[in-house]
């Protein structure tokens, strides 16, 4: 079907679902370790302008490192170039999975979407 790039977790059981639902509908998966090696500044710039989303949708609010550093009250003072630089350090602050084939972006897994933008 087609190739694609995976940002993911192996731990988060999201990402597992994601990885095997896009198995199971044919595509052929470059698997990223979003911790390891998250994505550039470069990369996120991109991702987020080919998503249509907003960056601030890009964060993990509900993990320990988005909490511990208190950014739900840091982030609305910080410039665009200062969230993508926050998020390329830590592969933990990135909401997950991200799924790129250059051009359409998804973030999370929702069956639904996934099928509306993956799907065969």
């Amino acid at each position: 079907m087609s190739n694609l790039v995976i940002y993911q977790y192996p731990k988060c059981s999201t990402c597992r679902n994601a990885t095997k639902w896009l198995r199971a509908n044919g595509h052929d998966l470059e698997i990223r370790h979003i911790v390891e090696n998250p994505p550039t500044v470069s990369e996120l710039n991109e991702l987020i302008d080919n998503s249509g989303l907003e960056l601030k949708k890009f964060f993990n609010v509900s993990g320990e490192v988005y909490k511990s550093l208190g950014l739900k009250d840091k982030l609305a003072n910080m410039t665009r170039e200062e969230q993508i630089e926050l998020l390329s350090s830590n592969g933990m602050l990135i909401k997950r999975p991200i799924v790129s084939d250059g051009e359409q972006v998804t973030l999370g897994f929702k069956e639904e979407q996934y099928a509306n933008v993956w799907g065969s």
